[in-house]
Order: structure tokens, then C-alpha cells, then sequence
């Protein structure tokens, strides 16, 4: 059995996406500020709501991810985005 007709099949979508760390920004957003991180050549960055960037372990974004995603902390609520990035010529 193949693909329906006229329908791309799901797995040549999702590898034709760049689905690493590197391709996602995440938001951690209060009542009155919204923190962001992001994965760098060196390792996680958290940019704080002045825009001052920190730099952070893995731990530390799952210490601030997780509380928000089951609900522990009220009025926080997470965001991500994917932002594709030119494929490296080679």
C-alpha cells in the first residue's frame, strides 16, 4: 500500500524539516514578561525580558519548561517556534 494520490507522505515532510534543537525557539511567557530560549552553537542561551542573555544548561531550560507545560505554575504559559535555517552548502 502506497501513499494516497496527491498526498506527500509523512515521513518525506517531517525529513525534509531540520527538526534539531538549533531550529526551535522557545517563549516562556508571564503576566508581565516573556523569557526566550534558544539552542547556539555553544550550548542553550536564555535572552531575559530586558534582553540580557545567560547562558544555560539543558537541566536549567527543563527546570523552567517543565513546571509551565504541567500546569504547576499559574498564568505561565509556553510557546515554540520553528524557524528553518538555510541548509549549509557543501
Amino acid at each position: 500500500m502506497g501513499a494516497r494520490p496527491g498526498r506527500k507522505h509523512r515521513k518525506t515532510e517531517a525529513a525534509d524539516l531540520n527538526l534539531t534543537n538549533e531550529s526551535y525557539v522557545i517563549f516562556i511567557d508571564t503576566k508581565n514578561a516573556t523569557e526566550r530560549y534558544y539552542k547556539a552553537t555553544t550550548g542553550w542561551v536564555k535572552v531575559s525580558t530586558r534582553g540580557r542573555k545567560f547562558k544555560a544548561t539543558a537541566e536549567q531550560v527543563l527546570n523552567h519548561v517543565l513546571p509551565a507545560l504541567a500546569g504547576v505554575k499559574p498564568n505561565v504559559s509556553i510557546r515554540v517556534e520553528h524557524h528553518e535555517r538555510p541548509k549549509r552548502q557543501a
